[in-house]
Protein backbone atom coordinates (compact mmCIF):
# COMPACT_ATOMS: atom_id res chain seq x y z
CA UNK A 1 0.00 0.00 0.00
CA UNK A 2 1.48 3.36 -0.81
CA UNK A 3 1.69 6.05 1.54
CA UNK A 4 -0.87 9.14 2.37
CA UNK A 5 1.45 12.36 2.13
CA UNK A 6 -0.94 15.23 3.69
CA UNK A 7 -0.77 18.56 1.41
CA UNK A 8 2.00 21.53 1.97
CA UNK A 9 -0.78 23.87 2.02
CA UNK A 10 1.76 26.58 1.49
CA UNK A 11 2.01 25.99 -1.84
CA UNK A 12 -1.47 26.43 -2.85
CA UNK A 13 -1.22 29.96 -1.35
CA UNK A 14 1.98 30.23 -3.68
CA UNK A 15 0.19 29.16 -6.42
CA UNK A 16 -2.89 31.84 -5.72
CA UNK A 17 -0.14 34.28 -5.05
CA UNK A 18 1.69 33.58 -8.11
CA UNK A 19 -1.61 34.04 -10.53
CA UNK A 20 -2.22 37.08 -8.63
CA UNK A 21 1.41 38.13 -9.83
CA UNK A 22 0.48 37.57 -13.93
CA UNK A 23 -2.65 39.34 -13.46
CA UNK A 24 -0.66 42.70 -12.34
CA UNK A 25 -1.24 42.91 -8.37
CA UNK A 26 1.67 43.48 -6.74
CA UNK A 27 2.11 40.41 -4.36
CA UNK A 28 4.78 40.27 -1.55
CA UNK A 29 5.97 36.73 -1.10
CA UNK A 30 6.53 35.87 2.84
CA UNK A 31 5.10 32.28 2.22
CA UNK A 32 8.32 30.38 1.82
CA UNK A 33 12.11 30.57 3.46
CA UNK A 34 13.60 31.90 0.16
CA UNK A 35 16.35 34.68 0.60
CA UNK A 36 15.50 37.41 -1.98
CA UNK A 37 19.32 38.24 -1.70
CA UNK A 38 20.97 35.74 -4.00
CA UNK A 39 24.46 34.02 -4.68
CA UNK A 40 27.35 35.79 -3.66
CA UNK A 41 28.64 37.63 -7.13
CA UNK A 42 32.01 35.88 -7.11
CA UNK A 43 29.82 32.41 -6.74
CA UNK A 44 27.34 33.84 -10.09
CA UNK A 45 30.63 35.08 -11.86
CA UNK A 46 32.73 31.44 -11.44
CA UNK A 47 29.39 29.87 -13.00
CA UNK A 48 29.38 31.78 -16.19
CA UNK A 49 33.17 30.61 -16.53
CA UNK A 50 32.30 27.27 -15.82
CA UNK A 51 29.18 27.26 -18.25
CA UNK A 52 32.00 28.53 -21.36
CA UNK A 53 34.79 26.56 -20.80
CA UNK A 54 33.52 23.30 -18.51
CA UNK A 55 31.03 20.34 -20.64
CA UNK A 56 30.23 19.47 -16.86
CA UNK A 57 28.51 15.73 -16.55
CA UNK A 58 28.57 13.84 -12.92
CA UNK A 59 30.75 14.99 -10.49
CA UNK A 60 31.57 15.06 -7.01
CA UNK A 61 33.78 17.80 -5.93
CA UNK A 62 36.19 16.84 -3.90
CA UNK A 63 37.89 20.49 -2.88
CA UNK A 64 33.74 21.04 -1.92
CA UNK A 65 33.87 18.08 -0.02
CA UNK A 66 37.02 19.30 1.75
CA UNK A 67 36.04 22.75 2.47
CA UNK A 68 32.86 21.61 3.94
CA UNK A 69 34.95 19.11 6.61
CA UNK A 70 37.19 22.22 7.22
CA UNK A 71 34.27 24.58 8.38
CA UNK A 72 33.04 21.70 11.23
CA UNK A 73 36.53 22.10 12.48
CA UNK A 74 36.60 25.91 12.44
CA UNK A 75 33.04 26.50 13.38
CA UNK A 76 31.90 24.10 15.94
CA UNK A 77 35.50 22.57 16.78
CA UNK A 78 34.54 18.94 15.17
CA UNK A 79 36.78 16.83 13.01
CA UNK A 80 35.24 15.38 9.92
CA UNK A 81 36.59 13.50 6.82
CA UNK A 82 35.95 14.70 3.52
CA UNK A 83 34.70 11.41 3.10
CA UNK A 84 31.49 11.66 5.63
CA UNK A 85 30.25 14.35 3.12
CA UNK A 86 27.91 13.38 1.03
CA UNK A 87 26.95 16.45 -1.49
CA UNK A 88 23.28 16.24 -2.43
CA UNK A 89 20.47 18.11 -4.65
CA UNK A 90 19.51 20.30 -1.31
CA UNK A 91 18.81 19.27 1.93
CA UNK A 92 15.68 17.05 1.33
CA UNK A 93 17.42 14.43 -0.38
CA UNK A 94 19.85 14.59 2.21
CA UNK A 95 17.15 14.24 4.80
CA UNK A 96 15.91 10.95 2.65
CA UNK A 97 19.97 9.57 2.43
CA UNK A 98 19.57 10.20 6.07
CA UNK A 99 16.72 8.44 7.46
CA UNK A 100 17.02 5.21 4.75
CA UNK A 101 20.85 4.82 5.83
CA UNK A 102 19.61 5.02 9.44
CA UNK A 103 16.14 3.01 9.85
CA UNK A 104 14.12 0.40 8.05
CA UNK A 105 10.06 0.79 7.05
CA UNK A 106 8.14 0.93 10.37
CA UNK A 107 10.62 2.55 12.41
CA UNK A 108 8.85 5.28 15.11
CA UNK A 109 10.91 8.54 14.62
CA UNK A 110 9.93 11.10 17.10
CA UNK A 111 9.90 15.22 16.07
CA UNK A 112 9.15 18.50 17.28
CA UNK A 113 5.45 19.74 16.63
CA UNK A 114 5.34 22.48 15.62
CA UNK A 115 7.79 21.05 12.48
CA UNK A 116 8.58 21.68 9.37
CA UNK A 117 5.86 19.46 7.19
CA UNK A 118 8.38 17.66 5.61
CA UNK A 119 9.60 16.06 8.24
CA UNK A 120 6.30 14.18 8.67
CA UNK A 121 5.40 13.94 4.86
CA UNK A 122 9.23 12.54 3.80
CA UNK A 123 8.57 9.90 7.46
CA UNK A 124 5.07 8.60 6.21
CA UNK A 125 6.55 8.35 2.39
CA UNK A 126 9.54 6.29 3.71
CA UNK A 127 6.42 4.07 5.66
CA UNK A 128 8.18 4.98 8.80
CA UNK A 129 6.13 6.20 12.06
CA UNK A 130 6.20 10.25 13.08
CA UNK A 131 5.94 9.84 16.57
CA UNK A 132 5.05 13.88 17.56
CA UNK A 133 6.20 15.99 20.56
CA UNK A 134 3.68 18.64 21.15
CA UNK A 135 5.78 21.50 22.00
CA UNK A 136 4.50 24.79 23.39
CA UNK A 137 4.82 28.20 24.52
CA UNK A 138 6.29 26.46 27.66
CA UNK A 139 9.19 24.64 25.85
CA UNK A 140 9.77 27.28 23.55
CA UNK A 141 8.33 25.75 21.00
CA UNK A 142 11.74 23.30 21.05
CA UNK A 143 12.38 20.13 21.83
CA UNK A 144 13.50 19.59 25.38
CA UNK A 145 15.66 16.55 27.35
CA UNK A 146 12.10 16.04 29.79
CA UNK A 147 10.11 15.46 26.70
CA UNK A 148 12.21 13.07 25.02
CA UNK A 149 13.00 11.27 28.51
CA UNK A 150 9.15 10.99 28.74
CA UNK A 151 8.12 9.21 25.50
CA UNK A 152 6.49 5.53 26.82
CA UNK A 153 8.61 3.48 24.44
CA UNK A 154 11.84 4.73 22.82
CA UNK A 155 11.27 6.00 19.03
CA UNK A 156 14.00 4.38 16.73
CA UNK A 157 15.00 8.07 15.76
CA UNK A 158 15.10 11.59 16.80
CA UNK A 159 14.80 14.60 14.21
CA UNK A 160 16.20 17.92 16.02
CA UNK A 161 16.06 20.96 13.98
CA UNK A 162 17.89 24.13 15.59
CA UNK A 163 17.05 27.33 14.43
CA UNK A 164 13.77 25.49 13.36
CA UNK A 165 11.14 26.15 11.14
CA UNK A 166 8.43 27.85 11.29
CA UNK A 167 9.56 29.04 14.88
CA UNK A 168 12.93 30.05 14.66
CA UNK A 169 13.77 28.86 18.09
CA UNK A 170 17.26 27.53 19.02
CA UNK A 171 17.91 25.17 21.34
CA UNK A 172 20.68 26.44 24.40
CA UNK A 173 23.49 24.81 24.88
CA UNK A 174 22.79 23.21 28.13
CA UNK A 175 19.69 21.49 26.91
CA UNK A 176 20.58 20.18 23.61
CA UNK A 177 23.47 18.57 26.13
CA UNK A 178 21.08 17.05 27.71
CA UNK A 179 18.94 15.71 24.63
CA UNK A 180 21.68 13.72 23.30
CA UNK A 181 22.32 12.15 26.86
CA UNK A 182 18.96 11.15 27.08
CA UNK A 183 18.95 9.36 23.42
CA UNK A 184 22.22 7.52 23.80
CA UNK A 185 21.29 6.14 26.99
CA UNK A 186 17.71 5.02 25.47
CA UNK A 187 19.25 4.31 22.33
CA UNK A 188 17.70 6.82 20.28
CA UNK A 189 19.68 7.86 16.65
CA UNK A 190 19.78 10.96 15.62
CA UNK A 191 19.34 13.35 12.89
CA UNK A 192 19.95 17.17 13.16
CA UNK A 193 18.83 19.15 10.51
CA UNK A 194 21.29 22.57 10.29
CA UNK A 195 19.85 24.10 7.12
CA UNK A 196 19.28 27.15 9.02
CA UNK A 197 22.67 27.36 10.56
CA UNK A 198 24.60 30.88 10.33
CA UNK A 199 20.96 32.84 10.57
CA UNK A 200 21.54 33.48 14.60
CA UNK A 201 20.70 36.74 16.15
CA UNK A 202 21.12 35.50 19.42
CA UNK A 203 23.81 32.77 20.82
CA UNK A 204 25.10 31.01 17.20
CA UNK A 205 23.73 27.41 16.74
CA UNK A 206 25.42 24.49 17.68
CA UNK A 207 26.15 21.58 15.99
CA UNK A 208 25.18 17.90 16.76
CA UNK A 209 28.03 17.13 16.01
CA UNK A 210 29.53 18.00 18.83
CA UNK A 211 27.95 15.96 21.41
CA UNK A 212 27.07 13.14 19.08
CA UNK A 213 29.85 12.01 16.52
CA UNK A 214 27.44 9.33 15.52
CA UNK A 215 24.59 11.83 14.52
CA UNK A 216 23.46 12.66 10.64
CA UNK A 217 23.49 15.99 9.81
CA UNK A 218 21.49 17.93 7.08
CA UNK A 219 23.02 21.22 5.54
CA UNK A 220 22.61 23.25 2.47
CA UNK A 221 22.85 26.17 0.10
CA UNK A 222 19.64 27.07 0.21
CA UNK A 223 19.39 29.60 3.25
CA UNK A 224 22.56 31.22 4.58
CA UNK A 225 24.75 30.91 1.14
CA UNK A 226 21.27 32.57 -0.76
CA UNK A 227 21.13 29.72 -3.19
CA UNK A 228 17.97 28.38 -3.07
CA UNK A 229 17.42 27.13 -6.90
CA UNK A 230 20.83 25.87 -7.19
CA UNK A 231 19.95 22.64 -5.44
CA UNK A 232 22.98 21.88 -3.34
CA UNK A 233 23.42 20.60 -0.18
CA UNK A 234 25.40 18.02 1.93
CA UNK A 235 24.92 15.15 4.55
CA UNK A 236 27.19 14.52 6.86
CA UNK A 237 26.76 10.68 7.95
CA UNK A 238 28.90 8.59 10.38
CA UNK A 239 31.85 6.79 9.42
CA UNK A 240 30.32 3.43 9.83
CA UNK A 241 27.31 4.93 7.73
CA UNK A 242 29.82 6.24 4.55
CA UNK A 243 29.16 3.04 2.11
CA UNK A 244 25.65 2.88 2.96
CA UNK A 245 25.14 6.43 1.84
CA UNK A 246 27.33 6.37 -0.77
CA UNK A 247 25.47 3.40 -2.13
CA UNK A 248 22.31 5.44 -1.52
CA UNK A 249 22.87 8.39 -3.10
CA UNK A 250 24.84 6.88 -6.60
CA UNK A 251 21.59 4.83 -7.14
CA UNK A 252 18.87 7.52 -5.91
CA UNK A 253 19.96 10.98 -7.44
CA UNK A 254 23.70 10.29 -8.76
CA UNK A 255 25.40 13.49 -8.06
CA UNK A 256 23.79 17.24 -7.57
CA UNK A 257 24.59 19.62 -10.12
CA UNK A 258 28.17 19.99 -11.49
CA UNK A 259 27.60 24.04 -11.59
CA UNK A 260 25.98 24.23 -8.79
CA UNK A 261 29.23 22.69 -6.97
CA UNK A 262 31.44 25.07 -8.44
CA UNK A 263 29.57 28.23 -7.70
CA UNK A 264 28.78 26.68 -3.87
CA UNK A 265 32.79 26.20 -3.66
CA UNK A 266 33.68 29.85 -4.19
CA UNK A 267 30.23 31.00 -2.16
CA UNK A 268 31.68 29.32 1.22
CA UNK A 269 34.57 32.11 1.73
CA UNK A 270 32.05 34.78 0.76
CA UNK A 271 31.50 35.51 4.15
CA UNK A 272 31.43 39.75 4.17
CA UNK A 273 28.03 39.62 1.53
CA UNK A 274 26.55 36.89 3.67
CA UNK A 275 26.95 38.33 6.57
CA UNK A 276 25.28 41.61 5.10
CA UNK A 277 22.60 39.20 4.09
CA UNK A 278 22.35 38.24 8.24
CA UNK A 279 22.18 42.01 9.15
CA UNK A 280 19.57 42.28 6.49
CA UNK A 281 17.41 39.78 8.22
CA UNK A 282 17.87 41.15 11.41
CA UNK A 283 17.06 43.94 10.71
CA UNK A 284 13.88 42.67 9.26
CA UNK A 285 12.89 40.92 12.09
CA UNK A 286 13.03 43.42 14.43
CA UNK A 287 10.80 45.55 11.90
CA UNK A 288 8.39 42.70 11.90
CA UNK A 289 8.63 41.96 15.37
CA UNK A 290 7.42 45.53 16.39
CA UNK A 291 4.76 46.19 13.36
CA UNK A 292 3.44 42.95 14.70
CA UNK A 293 2.96 43.44 18.17
CA UNK A 294 1.05 46.94 17.52
CA UNK A 295 -0.78 44.82 15.63
CA UNK A 296 -2.28 42.95 18.09
CA UNK A 297 0.11 39.63 17.09
CA UNK A 298 1.93 39.74 20.50
CA UNK A 299 2.01 35.75 21.74
CA UNK A 300 5.04 34.89 19.12
CA UNK A 301 7.54 32.12 19.28
CA UNK A 302 11.63 33.46 20.38
CA UNK A 303 12.83 34.12 16.46
CA UNK A 304 16.05 33.43 17.50
CA UNK A 305 17.55 32.29 14.45
CA UNK A 306 16.50 31.67 10.71
CA UNK A 307 14.14 34.29 8.61
CA UNK A 308 10.01 33.16 10.05
CA UNK A 309 7.90 34.30 12.92
CA UNK A 310 5.48 31.85 13.95
CA UNK A 311 2.57 33.74 15.30
CA UNK A 312 -0.76 32.94 17.41
CA UNK A 313 -3.49 34.29 15.53
CA UNK A 314 -6.45 32.24 17.77
CA UNK A 315 -7.98 35.50 19.06
CA UNK A 316 -8.91 35.69 15.70
CA UNK A 317 -9.79 32.84 13.77
CA UNK A 318 -9.68 28.80 14.04
CA UNK A 319 -9.11 28.02 10.41
CA UNK A 320 -5.40 29.46 9.94
CA UNK A 321 -5.63 28.11 5.66
CA UNK A 322 -8.83 29.90 5.09
CA UNK A 323 -7.41 33.22 7.16
CA UNK A 324 -4.02 33.15 5.12
CA UNK A 325 -6.15 32.73 1.79
CA UNK A 326 -8.35 35.66 2.44
CA UNK A 327 -5.29 37.47 3.89
CA UNK A 328 -3.49 37.25 1.03
CA UNK A 329 -6.45 37.87 -1.62
CA UNK A 330 -7.46 41.60 0.36
CA UNK A 331 -3.70 42.90 1.31
CA UNK A 332 -1.34 40.76 -1.82
CA UNK A 333 0.80 39.53 0.73
CA UNK A 334 1.08 36.12 0.71
CA UNK A 335 2.14 34.03 4.15
CA UNK A 336 1.82 30.35 5.38
CA UNK A 337 -0.81 28.83 7.65
CA UNK A 338 0.01 27.33 10.68
CA UNK A 339 -1.67 23.63 10.06
CA UNK A 340 1.44 22.74 7.54
CA UNK A 341 3.79 22.81 10.21
CA UNK A 342 0.95 21.30 13.26
CA UNK A 343 -1.82 19.42 12.14
CA UNK A 344 -3.12 19.52 16.13
CA UNK A 345 -2.96 23.22 17.25
CA UNK A 346 -1.87 25.08 13.79
CA UNK A 347 -4.77 26.17 13.00
CA UNK A 348 -4.27 29.00 14.90
CA UNK A 349 -1.20 30.23 14.07
CA UNK A 350 0.16 31.53 10.86
CA UNK A 351 3.69 31.99 9.82
CA UNK A 352 5.52 34.59 8.23
CA UNK A 353 8.91 35.07 6.66
CA UNK A 354 11.57 37.75 6.66
CA UNK A 355 13.34 36.79 4.17
CA UNK A 356 12.45 39.41 1.87
CA UNK A 357 13.95 42.36 1.07
CA UNK A 358 13.57 45.31 3.67
CA UNK A 359 11.88 47.19 1.40
CA UNK A 360 8.81 44.65 0.81
CA UNK A 361 8.77 44.35 5.04
CA UNK A 362 8.03 47.67 5.05
CA UNK A 363 5.61 47.75 2.65
CA UNK A 364 4.02 44.03 3.67
CA UNK A 365 3.70 46.28 7.35
CA UNK A 366 2.14 49.50 5.74
CA UNK A 367 -0.39 46.47 4.01
CA UNK A 368 -1.18 44.45 6.90
CA UNK A 369 -1.62 46.80 9.36
CA UNK A 370 -5.15 48.48 8.60
CA UNK A 371 -6.25 45.04 7.50
CA UNK A 372 -5.62 43.59 10.73
CA UNK A 373 -7.28 46.24 12.71
CA UNK A 374 -10.20 45.85 10.92
CA UNK A 375 -9.90 41.67 11.73
CA UNK A 376 -10.10 42.80 15.04
CA UNK A 377 -12.27 44.63 15.53
CA UNK A 378 -14.76 42.15 13.75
Amino acid sequence: MTATIDPFHAISISRVAHRMSAAGEPVIHMEFGQPSTGAPPRAIARAHEVLDTDGMGYWESVALKARIARHYQETYGVDIGPEQVILTCGASPAFVLALSCAFAPGARIALARPGYVAYRNTLKALHMVPVEIGCGEAERFQLTAAAVAALQSSPDGLIIASPANPTGTIIEDGEFAAIVTVCQRRGIRIISDEIYHGLSYVAPARSALEFDRHAFVVNSFSKYFSMAGWRLGWLVVPAEQIDAARARMGNLFLTPPSLAQHAGLIAFDERNVLEAHVDTYRANRALLLEALSAMGLRRIAPPDGAFYIWADIGHLTDDSLAFCERLLRETAVATAPGIDFDPANGSRFMRFSFAVSTDRVLEACRRLAPWFSEVGRR
